[in-house]
């Protein structure tokens, strides 16, 4: 019996499911042809496939609307999104398709806003949150919104020094959030968060400082975990502590109503993920409600902070394989057209894993292989996956057949911006092309050449080479 890679997948997984199947022993892509893709760019590309992000909106709210109706809650739900996760103007315009409200981390954030607003794309009516150590770069963009006549500006305070800064700055009335600094998770390399104030000095805080501005208004309790909404003892706990201090600030702060939830959802990051969105939403509003009753407060408006949840799994990148390497009887190795550590940085820096699967030769017997990129640096590889632990992919000869075309799934979010998308590269290897994909209003896929592969002369020019 021949051992081949489509059995190992069928087996050990429910296939195809929610975005992969195959055609004509190819992979597809939410419907998308790979193959089809391959032939018309060639290799290495990312792409983006829009309707996604529409997707995962639509879902994440009406699982809060129905936890909301289902548990009697009083207060509303406002989804924003994370700019940082992707800044390309095509994603945050897809989200924005879809009445998400925004939130910023630095100076250049604001400019962004500003241009959305310039093309119409935002009106001045839409929520947005300034997360972040805020400069005084910063500081000023945020008022310079307010001046301009953005109706819903909400800076959370990250210290306590960022208060009267903001104050100087100002002559209306400022409304602003305070975010709590958690304890990190016990393996964490340090105790506390360095964002946020502490928990233990917000409510002083409030009765020294803000409550005594008589133009400041605190709205809203900002709480972030890193490891993003999961269902373990580390998160409830922290989860816990946030909304017993929401209680106690609010039966001295009435203006305080609402709770920002920042962490997202996870996204599927292998083909056996589990996760009940449902369950967790539910957990959410319930608890929230339940503190809310034994406290005697009213129930606030719940924000999201959904970024890597709302763009990731709209995201891949598309390789071949230029070479095999057979480097002792047990490691062998399959040399990419790219460099893992430029492509995908959270493989090699926070070791991230995402789905990992071939395009093609589906039917042909599977072998272990450790993958390599082509820079000359040793943490360039990408040798584990989180079911098995060990890379299996498609056996071939690379004498007698086409090329094994490999994909990296559900890469949508923070890998552009972390690898500083067209700027210089490790080994100066190029940016790959990219390219958007979405449907026309009868559902036919659309796709485009969004940027071609960075060239050496943009490369030289960035290094004073070219005059």
């Amino acid at each position: 019996m021949k051992n081949t890679y489509f059995e190992l997948i069928n087996q050990t997984y429910y296939f195809p499911q929610e975005g992969f199947d195959l055609n004509q022993g190819n992979l597809t892509f939410h419907g998308i042809s790979l193959k089809y893709l391959i032939e018309k760019y060639g290799t290495p590309f990312r792409l983006t496939y829009l309707p996604r992000i529409g997707d995962q909106i639509k879902k994440a709210r009406n699982l809060f609307n129905k936890a909301m109706k289902a548990n009697n809650y009083k207060g509303e739900y406002f989804y924003c999104y994370c700019t940082k996760c992707c800044h390309f103007s095509h994603v945050i315009t897809e989200a924005l398709e879809h009445n998400v409200h925004l939130e910023t981390s630095s100076a250049f954030d604001i400019d962004l806003i500003k241009r959305l607003h310039q093309k119409g794309k935002i009106d001045k009516d839409i929520i947005l949150i300034h997360n972040g150590h805020k400069t005084d770069e910063y500081l000023e963009k945020i008022v310079s919104l307010m001046d301009e006549g953005f109706k819903n500006v909400i800076p959370v305070l990250d210290s306590k020094l960022e208060l009267d800064r903001l104050y100087a700055m100002t002559k209306d009335e400022l409304t602003v959030g305070i975010r709590m600094a958690i304890n990190e998770e016990p393996q964490s390399a340090y105790y506390t968060s360095r964002l946020g104030v502490r928990s233990a000095e917000i409510i002083d805080f409030y009765k020294s400082k803000i409550a005594r501005k008589k133009r400041v208004k605190l709205k809203m309790l900002h709480f972030f975990v890193d490891s993003g909404i999961r269902d373990n003892l580390y998160y409830w706990g922290e989860f816990r502590k946030a909304l017993k201090l929401f209680a106690e600030l609010k039966k001295i702060c009435p203006t305080l109503d609402s709770i920002n939830l920042g962490g997202g959802l996870p996204i599927r990051n292998n083909l056996g993920f589990e996760y009940d969105y449902k369950y967790m939403i539910n957990e959410l509003v319930s608890n929230i409600k339940n503190v809310c009753e034994e406290e005697g407060i009213p129930e606030p408006d719940i924000y999201t902070e959904f970024g890597k949840y709302t763009v990731g799994e709209s995201g891949a990148i598309i390789f071949s394989v230029l070479e095999q390497k057979q480097q002792n009887d047990t490691e062998l190795w399959y040399l990419i057209d790219n460099s893992l550590m430029n492509t995908i940085p959270d493989a090699w820096s926070i070791f991230e894993k995402f789905i990992l699967l071939p395009v093609n030769k589906w039917d042909n017997e599977y072998t272990q292989v450790s993958i390599g990129g082509i820079s000359c640096d040793h943490s360039d590889y990408y040798n584990s996956e989180d079911m098995n632990q060990q890379i299996l992919l498609p056996a071939y000869d690379p004498e007698k057949e086409e090329p094994l075309y490999l994909g990296f799934f559900h890469t949508g979010a923070y890998q552009d911006a972390i690898s500083g998308y067209g700027g210089i590269k490790h080994c100066l290897i190029p940016s790959p092309k990219q390219i958007i994909i979405d449907r026309d209003d009868k559902g036919n896929i659309v796709d485009r050449l969004y940027r071609d592969e960075q060239n050496v002369q943009q490369m030289l020019e960035i290094l004073g080479y070219e005059d």
